[in-house]
């Protein structure tokens, strides 16, 4: 088991990566190609107009942030924050057996609560520029 051991801080740059493509992806519209369909959407939900460019902005730079693993702590907190509201907020109501619905937002929280936890690893700016030992 020692040898996966070995493997933690690659485990921990890739979890970053795919989490940073993953929020990229999904706030880089919200900011940049269809801002206007985002700020109509978001009222639909709830939510403030306005709350498109927060969402969009946090999970955007947010995303840029995990890529390079600078502030991992904080930027994971607000994430799994964020993807918590969106499933307490919009999927939850719909019946918790509605799987399919919510597994997306899910795995997105339950994995930056991960990195909230365990941090960005040897690989990252945190580690070179704090000298942190996770």
């Amino acid at each position: 088991m020692q040898h996966f051991e070995k493997l933690k801080p690659v485990a921990q740059l890739l979890l970053r990566l795919a989490l940073a493509i993953i929020f990229i992806y999904h706030g880089y519209p919200k900011l940049f190609t269809e801002r206007a369909q985002w700020l109509a959407a978001f009222p639909k939900m709830g939510f403030p107009g306005y709350f498109a460019y927060i969402s969009g902005s946090l999970e955007f730079f947010g995303g840029c942030l995990l890529a390079v693993g600078l502030f991992t702590r904080i930027v994971a907190l607000l994430l799994a924050g964020e993807m918590a509201i969106a499933l307490w907020w919009l999927h939850f109501p719909r019946g918790m057996f509605t799987v399919g619905q919510y597994q997306l937002p899910l795995i997105l929280c339950v994995s930056a609560f991960t990195l909230l936890v365990i941090g960005g690893g040897a690989v990252s700016a945190d580690r070179l520029i704090f000298k942190s030992k996770d």
